[in-house]
Order: structure tokens, then C-alpha cells, then sequence
């Protein structure tokens, strides 16, 4: 088989590395946008700006979008989709949001979508839930390719020592749109839970405290949690190794999530051992087996989570003694199947494309 070269939006994502087999695939580094300002910055994405694409069209097989077109105008998708269209390259798009996390206004993002799932020779997406809500949306058919493991293989399952009391954590990460971690923070400290049964840590990343949508009283708040025992820490993204540390240091994730789709903390979690507790929204809980509660624009269940949060904690008192050979045999299946399916999608767009 000949290598294929393949344009990803973006292609610097752990995700993207999960999904591709570097022994057949060439991936082509990610263009870096006109007036970048920080290091390794991807976005706004230059393979969708028509004139950068038809620059290097012959350099590539297939481009396959995943996010990050936000940025993108609406006509420059069109001719962009255009351009391949012309050149016989397949545009595959894998639909992780069907609503976009990082918007309070999705009418832009919605519009977008639409035009490249339209567009697409291809689609594929995380869930089967949200394939069912592509085909009613738009009468298309979604390949449905589940998330791999993130962590490194041989940190997946290792053996976890619950402690007397489980540690809860809600990251806020830096305030985007669909995150809002103060009912869930309040809920929990305001409870007997954390006197009696957890303890409760809060992170955000350090750009939070200067994010438009921080509390101007943010500072009182971290303080007031500090007060009642909270353990709160703000500190720059976690690297890859500090996701690892972090993931050891927490045995109960609450996702504060107002509105998404699919998450990539979940299948972190899920490979640490850490138990997961998600909104109802969205298709969090299709992802791996969740605890729920209810949470979602104008609506938040305060009972439902304190009850989620208490079945968690025993959850991880169940854990088993050892390492979790079977979950990591599962994750390195499932993770070269997904490698060989996306190799497999491409190379028939590539075969289709010769014939036509």
C-alpha cells in the first residue's frame, strides 16, 4: 500500500495521533496561520483558506477535517470544498461537535457544519447517538469509530489504591463557553459529602482568571472555597505528564459541562481508572459507562448530582487490587482497530476517486 498523505484539521491533536498509523499514513504538520502568537498554534486551520490549498493541492491525498473551523468564514469552506471537489481529493469530516464547546452562539457553527457534512465523500463520528442525530439532521450516514485510549498504553490500568475518602475534582479549565463549574462546586461544598464522605478539588488553568466569562468576583469565590476545605489550585494546562500525575492524584471527575458533545476527559479518565460523572447532555455517557446528572442550559439538578457524586465514591471503593490487564488489552484492540478503519475509509475514498 502507498502511503497516503493526509491534511488533518488539526493534525497536532492527540486525538488525530490515536486515530492514524504513521507506517501508512503521512500526516503533513500543521500550517502556521498568518500572525500567530503562540507556540505550535494551528488555528484558524490554513488548509481551509482556498488560495493555501490550491497552492499545495498536489501535495496531498485526502484532507480530513475535525475541528477548529470556527474561525473559518462560511464562503471560504464552500470554495474550499470547491477546490477539492475540482482535484478529486476526498474530504472526509469527522463530526466531534455538534455543538460547538467553545460558543454561546452556535447559529454560525450549526450553518458551517452543515456545509461540510454536505459536502463530505465521507463521515465519521464518535457515538452512536450522535449519528443518529447527523442522519436526522441531515440524511447522512456517519461511520461510528469510538474514541481511543489518550494515555500512553502502559498507563492505562495500572493498579489504583482507593483512599479512605475518594477525591473528587471538577476542572473548569479556562471558563470556554460550555463550561460552568460554580453550581456544581456549590452543590458539593454547601453538602455533608465533603465533611463526611470526599474531599473536593477545584483546578483552573491559569488564563481563567483573566477569561471574559470569569466571575469578577472570581478571586473571593477561590477563597471562600479555601475557607471550607475546598482544595483549590490554579495553574498553567496541565502537559501531557502533569494529565497523568493529575489523573493519579483524583479518583472521581465531575464533568461541569452546560452543553457538548463528546469528550476526550472521559476517555482519560476511563483509561486512568478515575470515575467519570457527566452531564445529561449531549453524548458524554455514550462514550464509556458514566454516572449522570442533570445538567444543561437554564436547568441544573443539585440532588441528582450529589447522588451521582455519592455512587461514584462507591464505585471506587470497588476498584480492583491490581492492574487492569483487560481494560489495557481492550484499549490497544480497539485502538488498532479504529487505526486500520480510518486507513481503510481512506484508501476506498482514494480508490472511488481513481474510477471516477
Amino acid at each position: 500500500m502507498n502511503v497516503i498523505r493526509v491534511a488533518s484539521v488539526p493534525a497536532a491533536h492527540p486525538y488525530v495521533s490515536a486515530i492514524v498509523d504513521p507506517s501508512v499514513i503521512a500526516l503533513h504538520p500543521d500550517p502556521v496561520p498568518r500572525g500567530a502568537t503562540e507556540p505550535g498554534q494551528w488555528w484558524p486551520p490554513r488548509w481551509l483558506e482556498p488560495d493555501h490549498l490550491l497552492r499545495h493541492i498536489d501535495e496531498i491525498d485526502v484532507l480530513h477535517v475535525h475541528f477548529g473551523f470556527e474561525g473559518v468564514d462560511h464562503d471560504d469552506l464552500v470554495t474550499a470544498a470547491d477546490v477539492l471537489a475540482r482535484h478529486r481529493v476526498p474530504l472526509v469530516v469527522t463530526v466531534h461537535d455538534l455543538v460547538n464547546p467553545h460558543l454561546d452562539d452556535q447559529s454560525g457553527h450549526v450553518t458551517k457544519l452543515e456545509t461540510l457534512v454536505r459536502r463530505a465523500d465521507a463521515l465519521t463520528t464518535l457515538t452512536d447517538g450522535a449519528a443518529r442525530q447527523i442522519a436526522d439532521r441531515w440524511g447522512a450516514v456517519a461511520a461510528v469509530l469510538p474514541h481511543p485510549h489518550l494515555l500512553p498504553i502502559e498507563h492505562v490500568g495500572v493498579r489504583r489504591t482507593p483512599p479512605p475518602r475518594p477525591r473528587v475534582a471538577v476542572h473548569g479549565k479556562f471558563l470556554r463557553a460550555n463550561i460552568d463549574p460554580w453550581p456544581v462546586v456549590d452543590a458539593l461544598a454547601d453538602s455533608s459529602l465533603v465533611s463526611e464522605t470526599i474531599s473536593l478539588r477545584v483546578d483552573l488553568d491559569a488564563n481563567a482568571l483573566t477569561s471574559p466569562r470569569a466571575d469578577p468576583r472570581l478571586a473571593d469565590r477561590l477563597a471562600d472555597y479555601r475557607s471550607r476545605g475546598v482544595d483549590v489550585r490554579v495553574h498553567p494546562a496541565f502537559t501531557d505528564r502533569e494529565l497523568i500525575d493529575y489523573l493519579r492524584e483524583i479518583d472521581v471527575m465531575v464533568l461541569p459541562y452546560r452543553f457538548g458533545t463528546h469528550s476526550g476527559w472521559i476517555e482519560a479518565c476511563f483509561d486512568s481508572g478515575v470515575v467519570p460523572v457527566v452531564p445529561d447532555c449531549g453524548q458524554f455517557r455514550e462514550q464509556q459507562a458514566c454516572t449522570t446528572f442533570g445538567y444543561g442550559p437554564g436547568r441544573f439538578d443539585d440532588a441528582g448530582l450529589l447522588a451521582a457524586v455519592e455512587r461514584a465514591a462507591g464505585q471506587v471503593r470497588a476498584l480492583p487490587s491490581g492492574d487492569d490487564l483487560g481494560r489495557r488489552h481492550e484499549r490497544a484492540t480497539q485502538r488498532r482497530q479504529v487505526r486500520h478503519a480510518t486507513t481503510r475509509l481512506y484508501q476506498q475514498l482514494l480508490d472511488t476517486a481513481k474510477i471516477a
